[in-house]
This record gives structure tokens, sequence and C-alpha cells, in this order.
């Protein structure tokens, strides 16, 4: 009868051992796929990111072509004045 109590013990010692290493297996499983999706997650979130900084950039190049080509003009047309004041003081000394 002693026998039987010890070995009873012993089995549900090692039952009990098994069911803690499980819940651990599982636990630990739990945190690994928590812990990817995580990573999943902030790595879509980075690449979404990127790809809102190339489309600003796309646009300040833009804003910039546009820009120089606006000085450009604003040049063109300040030389095109300066051309015709002096041709106007020019004839001007000339009534004179």
């Amino acid at each position: 009868m002693n026998e039987e109590m010890v070995t009873l013990a012993a089995d549900d010692a090692s039952e009990a051992w098994v069911g803690a290493v499980g819940a651990g297996g599982v636990f630990l499983l739990l945190i690994v796929i928590v812990w990817q999706i995580a990573a999943t997650w902030r790595a879509r979130m980075l690449a979404a990111r990127e790809e809102q900084y190339r489309q600003l950039a796309g646009k300040y190049a833009q804003l910039l072509e546009d820009n120089t080509e606006l000085h450009r003009r604003t040049l063109d047309e300040l030389s095109q004045a300066r051309t015709s004041l002096a041709a106007m003081e020019k004839m001007m000394r000339e009534i004179e």
C-alpha cells in the first residue's frame, strides 16, 4: 500500500512538471506570436512612412522646379523691363 502511494505521489509530481512545462511552452509560444505580430506591424508602418516621405520628396522636387521656372521668368521680365527703361531714358535724353 505504501508503495502504491509513493508511486501515485511520484506520478502526480511528474504530471505537475509536465503541466508546468507545457504551460510555459504555451506562454512562450504566445509571446513569440505577439512579438512577431508587433514586428510585422512596425515594419508595415515604417514602409508606409517611407512611402509618404518619397511622395513628399517628389512633391518638393516638383515645387522646386516650378519655383526655378518662375524665377527664370521673373528675371527675363526684369531684363526686358530694364531694356525698355533704358530705351525710354535714351529717347528722353535725345528729346531734350
